[in-house]
């Protein structure tokens, strides 16, 4: 062996020796740190992953549609991984001053440092200095930090014992000889606890001056550095500013004593005020800016949609670990425009003081892409008023549904799932009935008002206006109870049923979900809409019209982008043809009846939100519904490009119905969201049904 290697191996052993001794403040004897062996005091030649690959938690920002407005952030620490070339130079030079003057000379163990810290702590007695280089610390801090390690691991990484400082020394001797010093020193700015709840450099410097690391000055980055010796106390936003001033003092003085800072510098530098500018992160859907607080029921629907993906963990609670420390970039679908004007819409409809709600969603059809989420309710956790669940602070989900919201009765919305069911079996649109005031079905019912001899028998709300001759055009347009009861006597309520459920519309009561379990053959008055919903999955299933047939399961998120950069998902990936084209063109042939505009083959004779479509100037489709005795109203419309569904209820109290009149604001509600949504947008028109699907007969037939 020659002498080179003599020496380092020298130098390994007597590090390794020294360190255990300073640790133990001389209080363990000679042989028992000896008798750690050789074994354990030689380097490691293959770094631990933790170290390799370091996974420190990152928080993850949640934006807009347009990928730079900040709706809200999710971290278990802040911090945010920059490159070390992002750093002001002054910075990287004061906390190599504050933490180890030496960093650029020694391997990752100070010799030096160790004998002054095994001097000083055996005369003084105790743990004084423990001689930690830059490249130790930033080993201790990715140990205790790694998610993948357990939790006796990371505990170990920071115990104080012999044993951890001389694996702590030779996982540091072996880092350097695989990492440059920038990526190691890079590497510690990124990790490092800098107090406040900042850790990293980059969230440091936006908590204390709402800045950015390249941006520092000499006095911030010398206070920042000054910090990590002692963040908890020395922090000057909640702990001890004065201790911070003199930490930064100290750091300027170890800047001059090592040539990195002329004198005069320091002294301009230490007389400098502190100018703090906090910032702080916000953390969780409650903590979008307030000004934006109606922005925090899509960003709680979005975490909904994270915890249900199955490529982020294996549990709800994996993922959330995933997101809160994945560092994820996330785009989402919301339109900060479209929001505002729904919020606006919304509450016009009722205002927040208002025990009623009128959920509202926008969706892109094609896409699956929810572009608004509103609701006359503040997201919070404040206490409500007589014992109130939902008003008028919340944090459940009264647009789409789930944590125990199961909806509300969306009433003759569900009509279109009869025409569809129709439409798909054969069934042409002038498929005509000469509809009744009220209708005996089959179906068997225990007992209520719609009950003739156990019978289901449905009753038209306006007989004079809708009882008569009908075709699906009509029928539709002037929402004909009898003439779909009728129809669904014809296809099967079984059909249906199915019908709804593939275009979205989820089952969450557990009744609800029985029956179309067990009961679908026999269940007439689900084609008028007594089943619970939500405006989120009303809107998406007349999307799927919109769309020609093409179904796509509502997404809050539009890109994903891990912590490297690398994009991981983009748009939605769950879109699929659910309906024959032809059936979708029909079914939004039929829907322009009811809100004023006119069917490609002129069969529209009346609707019951006519002033819909002549004030939106654009081809337009639609329904509307009520449930029995109003107790809840529904308006949905669309366009190709848009669909919109609002519902009129009271999510604390179903007794409390909402009446007739509020559908009249609901119906102006709708058309001026649509207006503004679709202002820079194209006029683009329906694509006519074929005529084989219109009519029984093959001849045109243009007649009104």
């Amino acid at each position: 062996m020659n002498r080179a290697h003599l020496d380092k191996l020298f130098t390994v052993l007597l590090a390794g020796v020294l360190a255990g001794l300073a640790l133990a403040a001389a209080a363990l004897p000679a042989a028992l740190v000896f008798g750690l062996g050789f074994k354990n005091l030689m380097p490691y030649t293959a770094l631990p992953e933790s170290l390799r690959t370091p996974q420190p938690a990152q928080r993850s920002n949640l934006y807009a549609n347009d990928g730079r407005t900040l709706i809200t952030s999710f971290y278990v620490e802040d911090r945010v991984d920059v490159p070390v070339a992002e750093v002001a130079p002054v910075m990287r030079q004061a906390i190599v001053a504050a933490e180890d003057v030496r960093f650029y000379q020694h391997h990752g163990v100070d010799l030096r440092g160790v004998v002054r810290a095994f001097t000083v702590n055996r005369r003084e007695g105790g743990t004084r200095q423990g001689a930690s280089t830059l490249t130790m610390q930033y080993v201790r801090n990715a140990l205790a930090g790694d998610p993948r390690l357990t939790e006796q691991q990371r505990a170990a990484a920071t115990e104080v014992t012999v044993g951890r400082k001389v694996r702590e020394m030779r996982y540091a001797l072996a880092l350097e000889r695989e990492l440059s010093k920038d990526e190691i020193l890079g590497r510690y700015l990124n990790i490092a606890y800098f107090g406040a709840g900042a850790y990293g450099i980059a969230a440091a410097s936006k908590r204390y001056f709402s800045t950015t690391p390249d941006k520092l000055t000499l006095a911030q980055a010398a206070l920042l550095a000054g910090l990590v010796r002692s963040p908890d106390t020395d922090d000057p936003i909640n702990g001890d500013a004065d201790a911070a001033i003199g930490r930064r003092a100290y750091v300027l003085d170890r800047m001059v004593e090592t040539g990195q800072l002329a004198a005069a510098d320091a002294v301009r530098a230490k007389a400098e005020q502190l100018h703090l500018k906090p910032s702080a992160t916000p953390n969780d859907c409650a903590a979008v800016p307030e000004e934006h607080n109606d922005w925090a029921f899509f960003c709680d629907w979005f975490t909904q949609w994270w915890n249900a993906q199955p490529a982020f963990g294996k549990s709800e609670d994996e993922r959330q670990r995933t997101l809160r420390r994945g560092g994820w970039k996330i785009v989402t679908s919301l339109d900060p425009d479209v929001q505002r004007m729904a919020t606006e819409q919304v509450l016009r409809i009722y205002a927040t003081s208002n025990q009623r709600a009128a959920p509202t969603a926008v969706v892109q059809p094609g896409t699956g892409r929810v572009l608004a989420m509103a609701v006359n309710r503040t997201y919070s956790v404040a206490a409500n008023p007589d014992g109130q669940q939902n008003y008028p602070n919340t944090v459940n989900q009264l647009v789409a549904g789930g944590g125990g919201i199961v909806g509300y009765q969306a009433g003759s919305t569900f009509k279109l799932f009869a025409l569809l069911a129709a439409l798909e079996s054969g069934l042409p649109l002038d498929t005509d009935f000469d509809a009744p005031r009220i209708y005996v079905t089959d179906f068997p019912v225990d007992g209520g008002p719609a009950s003739c001899g156990g019978y289901w028998c449905p009753e038209n709300a306006s007989p004079s206006w809708m009882d008569g001759h009908r075709t699906m055009w009509s029928a539709f347009g002037r929402s004909v109870n009898t003439y779909f009861a009728w129809l669904t006597e014809r296809v099967g309520a079984d059909r249906v049923v199915e019908m709804a459920q593939r275009l979205g519309i989820v089952l969450r009561s557990p009744s609800d979900a029985k029956l179309a379990r067990e009961g679908a053959k026999n269940w007439g008055p689900f084609t008028l809409g007594v089943v619970d919903t939500t405006p989120l999955d009303v809107a998406n299933a007349y999307a799927t019209v919109a769309a020609e047939g093409v179904w796509c399961r509502p997404t809050p998120v539009t890109s994903i982008t891990d912590a490297t950069g690398r994009k991981v998902a983009a748009g939605n990936t769950d879109c699929r043809q659910v309906l024959d084209t032809d059936v979708a063109r029909a079914a939004a042939d039929a829907s322009r009846c009811p809100v004023g505009d006119q069917s490609m083959y002129r069969r529209c004779d009346g609707g019951t939100a006519e002033e819909l479509a002549p004030g939106l100037r654009r081809p337009l489709a639609g329904k509307t519904g009520s449930s029995e005795r109003n107790a809840t109203e529904t308006v949905v419309a669309f366009t190709p490009q848009l669909a919109v569904a609002t519902i009129a209820a009271n999510p604390d109290n179903p007794q409390d119905a909402v009446g007739g009149g509020v559908q009249t604001r609901q119906i102006s509600a709708v058309g001026n969201l649509l207006a503004y949504a679709l202002r820079d947008e194209p006029v683009r028109d329906f694509v006519p049904p074929s005529q084989s699907i219109a009519y029984r007969q093959t001849a045109p037939r243009t007649g009104n």
